[in-house]
């Protein structure tokens, strides 16, 4: 693409040469040794703001580098300035070729954006450097216009410092006033001087109230750079125009160079214009001198490595004009330009407006911003801007992340609170809301008899969210529908994209497809689908005692009953009278023992510390066990058991019987599409009267299994009818909302509002005050009660078992140290059995002699 793209720039710039009449070549040509003088030019628009102060500023610079005997070595510079008379196109492209025919090694300039895209074309095929101090247009760039060096803050950075401004006070809309020519719609880049022109839009604003408290302007740097060139302005009236606004200012650090040459100011203005008034120094009269001197600096650096200032006719181009009538072949090449940018790109010099250094795009680094405000007859700085630190009060702050933000704004109207950025006229109209009529619960929404008024619990939220909103918003309610049928809600919400309504209010819920025709607030209910059915009791067992637990439950119960029973038998048989005796009386009290912890009427007693051990353990689970049963059982027995043959939205999807649901909603939509059910099973129902009539009935005569709507109804719809309740749990979430026109600012104040409502507990004592069900509870009746589970008691019965385990483990580790002392050497090279033997032997010899201990020993 490259090539094709070189080759028509050239057809397009032979287009431009040949509206340029001969003129006479003034160049020094080819120089071999140090120049006596250097020709370079500047192109401006000396009727401008910025072109009256750089023409000043250039022609200063120059008399101070010719008068400086330590750079270029007594080379001067000769600077040829051409007028392009406001014009931002062909006398500027005239100018540039008559500089291109006097061998000029670079141009400073142009001054608009607009220009140095066409110029920047006949740069880059004549190698000679474009240094602009005021084309800040950022779509200028080293990749198309490689001679192109902009030595002024790029647009692109200042457009930035706009957005965080806007992101800092959180304002969500902005609308861009700017300039109607090519870059000003190529995202807001060139809003310089001609903008500056066309001051007449903040007094345009002024006369429609648009500078009055509630609006926010943000200028870009056109502003600052008139009152700084125009000092009388904070004396004339048009400052009563800018009051408040808020723009920037190239930042540029203080230092003695600049104070003096400030004050120098005064005196270069009046010598170069004595027949006009004192003319104030602007932001880009600073980068204009410090322009040529950066210059001046490229041009000593590239003469003192031994280059040289030379011309060439050897070019493509020149060489098709040779012998035209127009002598358009008196241009010459620089030869050395590349070197010169080069030198140019790789200056690090300090001047007026600080450090001065390039990045590989001929863009000035380290940029920053002053963030200014306009208060009565002067401006205050309230922050900075830049690149690494964003927004901060201080010109340089201490860390990179500690912004501070800005000091506080004096907004339009003279007021330190943050505009919203717009505002209802206090002489407008009122705000149109709509609100939905024909409802069946008048709890919802209502028109009380006899009035333009309403009340029901969405209007109740809307008014609280709309008082929360800190600006007055005068409305008033309009009725939708004849009030004896309830409207359709797609008719609802088209009346708001005719313009009919401002906002719409009722019992609208949210879905995509509405949400692509108007805004929503946030919703102010949840009110997903629900499925109601008939309930009906459950009969009376006479095992109900045995419902509490589940049959796992009462295996594990009853088989701890006898590991614990045998566990203390084990640790009590030696030496407690109550644990011997014959095998089948020893079975009675191990059976009777354990179960008897139930009631805590053993007659046995223990005496050893480990059997009393397990004991207490087992009885504190016993106590939690009796006490856990005792509960459930009294629930049992006490709260009315309902049931239903609908479980919820899984087995209607599984049946055959026909589902009712609330005509003209979204319900049947849902049902079809997104639960594939088919649509001959579904019945549309008008009322609440008929959804009781068909639930009645049921299936088997022409009525329906089920009614499938949105909970908000359904809970007013069961607070007086006991034998239906809601089954399974809620399949869908959504919500209601209010509905706005799209990009409504009104949508996300009202969002906010809503969310402050419900934070502070109000939103739900209006819910409480409307729709809190009078006689069913709230929560509908359960079908059944959860029985006790194994796994709500497995805690206990691993604390119980490691009692027992631990018991018998010290027991049997008693017994066999007692036994390893006293047989330790009778049955040396014994077998197994002859050992157990003996062990068992022994075992019941001690259990004798624990018995017949005195009383005062407690065994172990």
């Amino acid at each position: 693409m490259f090539p094709v793209y070189y080759n028509m720039s050239r057809v397009w710039l032979l287009a431009l040469l040949i509206l340029y009449s001969a003129f006479p070549s003034k160049g020094t040509g080819n120089v071999s040794t140090r120049p006596s003088a250097i020709n370079i030019g500047a192109i401006l628009s000396f009727n401008s703001t910025v072109g009256r102060v750089a023409k000043v500023a250039i022609q200063a610079a120059v008399n101070d580098v010719n008068s400086n005997a330590t750079i270029l070595s007594g080379t001067k510079l000769n600077i040829s300035m051409l007028d392009t008379k406001l014009s931002t196109g062909f006398l500027g492209i005239i100018a540039s070729l008559r500089l291109m025919a006097s061998d000029t090694v670079a141009i400073i300039g142009p001054q608009y954006s607009v220009m140095a895209h066409v110029i920047s074309h006949i740069a880059n095929e004549m190698q000679v450097p474009l240094l602009s101090f005021a084309a800040i247009d950022p779509t200028l760039t080293s990749m198309q216009f490689p001679y192109f060096v902009r030595t002024t803050q790029s647009d692109l950075r200042q457009m930035a410092a706009v957005a965080e401004i806007v992101d800092h006070f959180q304002w969500r809309d902005v609308i861009a006033i700017f300039v109607d020519d090519d870059h000003g719609r190529n995202g807001v880049a060139a809003l310089g001087d001609k903008l500056a022109e066309k001051q007449e839009v903040l007094h345009v604003a002024q006369s429609l109230g648009m500078m009055q408290s509630g609006y926010v302007w943000i200028a870009t740097d056109w502003l600052t750079t008139l009152i700084d060139s125009d000092p009388s302005l904070f004396t004339s009236p048009a400052i009563n125009n800018i009051q408040g606004v808020v723009t920037l200012r190239m930042h540029t650090p203080d230092s003695d160079i600049k104070d003096k040459f400030i004050s120098r100011w005064t005196k270069l203005s009046q010598k170069e214009n004595p027949n006009h008034d004192p003319l104030g120094l602007n932001i880009f009269g600073l980068y204009a001198y410090d322009t040529v001197w950066a210059l001046a600096y490229a041009l000593d650096a590239l003469l003192k490595s031994g280059g040289t200032l030379s011309f060439s006719n050897d070019s493509s181009v020149i060489n098709m004009l040779t012998g035209d009538i127009l002598h358009l072949d008196a241009m010459r090449v620089f030869v050395n330009g590349s070197m010169l940018l080069k030198k140019i790109l790789d200056s690090n010099t300090s001047g007026l407006t600080g450090q001065m250094m390039f990045d590989s795009d001929g863009n000035l680094m380290h940029q920053s911003y002053e963030i200014i405000n306009v208060i009565g007859s002067g401006i205050r700085r309230i922050g900075y801007w830049s690149e690494n630190y964003g927004l901060h009060t201080e010109e340089a702050p201490i860390h990179s992340n500690s912004s501070e933000g800005l000091y506080d704004v004096i907004w339009p109207g003279q007021t330190t609170q943050t505009p919203r950025g717009w505002s209802f006229a206090s002489n407008g109209r009122q705000l149109r809301v709509g609100v939905t009529m024909g409802l069946t619960f008048r709890e919802i929404v209502s028109r009380i008899e006899g009035t333009d008024t309403f009340s029901g619990y969405c209007i109740d939220v809307f008014t609280a969210a709309l008082n929360l909103i800190p600006y007055p918003i005068p409305f008033k309610f309009i009725p939708f529908g004849d009030g004896k049928t309830k409207p359709s809600n797609s008719e609802f919400l088209h009346m708001v994209t005719i313009g009919a309504f401002d906002a719409v209010v009722g019992d609208i819920t949210i879905s995509a497809n509405r949400a692509k025709i108007v805004d929503f607030t946030q919703p102010y209910i949840e009110s997903g689908l629900v499925v109601v059915a008939p309930i009906k009791k459950l009969k009376s067992s006479a095992w109900a005692f045995l419902r509490p637990f589940t049959p796992m439950m009462w295996f594990v119960t009853g088989m701890f009953f006898l590991v614990v029973g045998a566990v203390v038998w084990t640790l009590e048989r030696g030496t407690n009278d109550e644990f011997r005796g014959p095998a089948r009386r020893q079975f009675v009290t191990i059976i009777w023992f354990s179960f008897s912890t139930l009631f805590f009427t053993q007659k046995e007693n223990t005496v050893s510390t480990l059997g009393r051990f397990v004991l207490i353990i087992w009885l504190f689970v016993v106590l939690i066990l009796n006490s856990s049963y005792i509960a459930s059982l009294t629930s049992i027995l006490t709260v009315e058991q309902l049931s239903s043959q609908v479980k919820g939205i899984e087995s209607l999807i599984a049946s055959k019987d026909r589902i009712g649901f609330p005509r003209d909603t979204y319900t049947e939509n849902y049902l079809t599409e997104e639960l594939h059910m088919d649509r001959s099973r579904l019945v549309a129902l008008n009322s609440m009267s008929e959804f009781e009539k068909a639930l009645k009935d049921g299936p088997a005569r022409g009525g329906v299994a089920a009614i499938i709507d949105e909970r908000a109804y359904m809970e007013l719809f069961l607070a007086t009818r006991c034998e239906f309740s809601i089954v399974g749990p809620e399949f869908t979430r959504s919500g209601w909302g209010f509905g706005f026109p799209r990009e409504s600012p009104l949508a996300v104040d009202m969002s906010t509002a809503i969310l402050k409502l419900s934070e502070s507990g109000d939103l739900q004592r209006i819910r409480d005050k409307w729709l809190t069900r009078r006689a069913c509870s709230s929560e509908g009746a359960k079908e059944s009660i959860d029985r006790l589970e194994l796994k709500s008691f497995w805690g206990l019965y691993l604390l119980i078992g490691m009692a027992c385990f631990i018991a018998l483990l010290c027991y049997v580790i008693r017994l066999i140290y007692r036994f390893s002392r006293h047989s330790n050497s009778n049955l040396e090279g014994s077998s197994f059995s002859s050992h157990l033997r003996s062990f068992l032997s022994f075992v019941n010899k001690k259990e004798m002699e624990d018995k017949y201990k005195p009383k005062g020993e407690v065994p172990l």
